[in-house]
């Protein structure tokens, strides 16, 4: 009503009398009395072919007459209202004041997990800026809303958009000759090549962000490139090297920037201890893994903010997967499904429901587990994330053996296996290997020497890398094709070192399995 009053053109006494009006016909209602009458329209049609009745002319002029009243009216609580100060100031065509507005509607509705809003803010922001001078201002100003947009996107799994924002920000930075834009530029590039599975450019990119960020003295391109680079590792196997990249990360990290996001979706703070948390798990280092994946927990939790928090679910539900304690998974990871679907965060759900699949297939719930490692596949063949879906294949393959499917696990393995190989993600080679022996093992008859042979080589692989659960497997593996062809000396030498090693790592779900099996090995 105050709004109304500023830019309603007749008397307070005329304005009210009108409302009444329109209120008994059942076109308005109240919908506030405090701190400020508003009203709305009954309909949204009501108010569509209102002002559709409006001259262009008319409309512009309305509209930049309610921009200007709201900054007089609410001088202290412009942020509250600056949504609406930028539509007005676009429709208004008050092009300098729009791009203003614009860019921080973007920013509220991005800090507020309002993503959809946040791309529709940031691209209105980018468009002003056509109407503007194109001078080096406006040009940094295109730079800088192409990576916010990016951000926004990479959440909602819009992957070939993200790539392109960052692409168009490349191009323009090479106008300017500006070593620190080009700096970001690099470092949002090396989660491109991440997603295509591209891992030697996205080392190579890494590197270039990290140098191009030790020239301008940015810790944020430090922090950013940091990360991916552990990132990229981290899907070639490379465990060790994983933690000593987001080593560098958290130390950069104090106490007052811990919570800070420097142009990522999530906090860096949180995906550093995630994936200390699954690197730690394939290391079989899991006490270290639960301290750094309930420590990044706690910071999404403190920060209120749903995508980290998403993310810590995954850190310490994989690594239960992995521990082989299946409810712990499952508790987290079903808390990551919910808070992805409430908040409308696509990017996650690949990951969560390939993970929380194989945590219901561990628990021996087979029809919970294969239709959503299903749905997961499904989404990384149609969505993009590369760098996923040898994981993917390899968990439905491992659900499908589970429930007896033999021949449909065996596919699954042979396209992960390829996969695998291709993109040169060592680890989950290993993984596939393993399964490719359980998979001959439980053929009918049982293929031995193909069973021994994936096993062999997944153990080889796995000890290369330093994976000492997947090792305690393989030898597993290995002790009960040497079992059921009568080889004892070989199972028990195999069952021993398996069983030694489940219980170091306080595996017991895994250790349970090891003793039965050196039971019958007698």
């Amino acid at each position: 009503m105050a709004l109304l009053q500023v830019v309603a053109e007749f008397p307070e006494e005329r304005l009210r009398h009108g409302l009444s009006l329109l209120q008994a016909a059942e076109f308005l209602y109240e919908t506030r009395l405090f701190p400020d009458l508003e009203y709305t329209f009954k309909h949204a049609l009501t108010h569509e072919v209102a002002y559709g009745t409006l001259l262009l002319e008319r409309r512009r002029l309305l509209h930049g007459r309610i921009a200007d009243a709201i900054q007089t009216l609410y001088p202290d609580r412009l942020a509250e209202h600056v949504e609406r100060l930028a539509h007005h100031a676009v429709r208004a065509e008050q092009w300098d004041k729009a791009l203003a507005h614009c860019r921080r509607a973007g920013e509220k509705t991005f800090d507020r997990s309002a993503t959809r809003e946040a791309v529709m803010w940031f691209e209105h922001a980018i468009e002003t800026l056509n109407h503007l001078p194109a001078n080096r201002i406006a040009v940094e100003l295109g730079i800088d809303l192409r990576f916010r947009l990016r951000s926004s996107l990479y959440i909602l799994g819009e992957y070939e958009r993200a790539f392109q924002c960052i692409r168009d920000a490349e191009r323009l930075t090479e106008l300017l000759s500006d070593q620190h834009r080009r700096g970001w530029v690099f470092a949002y590039l090396t989660d491109c090549f991440l997603e295509s599975g591209d891992y030697d450019q996205a080392i190579e990119s890494g590197q270039q962000a990290l140098a191009l960020g030790r020239a301008v003295a940015d810790s944020g391109i430090h922090v950013v490139a940091n990360h991916y680079l552990a990132v990229a590792h981290f899907y070639r196997g490379d465990y060790r090297t994983v933690i000593e990249f987001h080593t560098r990360v958290t130390d950069k990290l104090d106490e007052h920037s811990v919570q800070e996001r420097f142009g990522l979706s999530g906090l860096p703070g949180v995906f550093a201890r995630t994936f200390f948390a699954f690197s730690h798990s394939e290391l079989g280092e899991f006490v270290d893994g639960i301290r750094h994946g309930e420590n990044g927990l706690e910071i999404a939790e403190a920060a209120k903010h749903p995508y980290s928090h998403i993310c810590a679910t995954l850190g310490l539900g994989y690594l239960y997967l992995r521990k082989g304690s299946p409810d712990q998974a499952v508790s987290l990871l079903e808390r990551g499904l919910l808070l992805s679907r409430a908040w409308d965060i696509p990017h996650w759900f690949p990951l969560i429901a390939s993970i929380l699949g194989a945590s219901y297939a561990l628990a021996g719930r087979p029809s919970d587990a294969v239709p959503l490692l299903e749905q997961g596949v499904k989404t990384l063949q149609v969505g993009g994330q590369a760098c996923l879906r040898s994981l993917a294949l390899g968990l439905l393959g491992e659900a499908y053996l589970l429930v007896g499917r033999v021949d449909d696990a065996a596919e699954q393995a042979g396209r992960a296996l390829g996969l695998s190989r291709q993109q040169t993600e060592r680890g989950w080679e290993a993984w596939t290997l393993r399964l490719l022996g359980e998979i001959a093992s439980r053929r009918d008859p049982i293929e031995t020497q193909n069973a021994e042979d994936s096993y062999r080589q997944g153990l080889a692989l796995a000890t290369d890398l330093g994976m000492r659960p997947l090792v305690a497997h393989c030898r597993l593996g290995l002790g009960r094709i040497h079992r059921q062809i009568g080889q004892r000396d070989q199972a028990q030498e195999h069952l021993t070192t398996a069983t030694t090693m489940y219980r170091e790592m306080d595996m017991r779900f895994w250790l349970e399995k090891a003793e039965a099996e050196m039971t019958q090995a007698g």
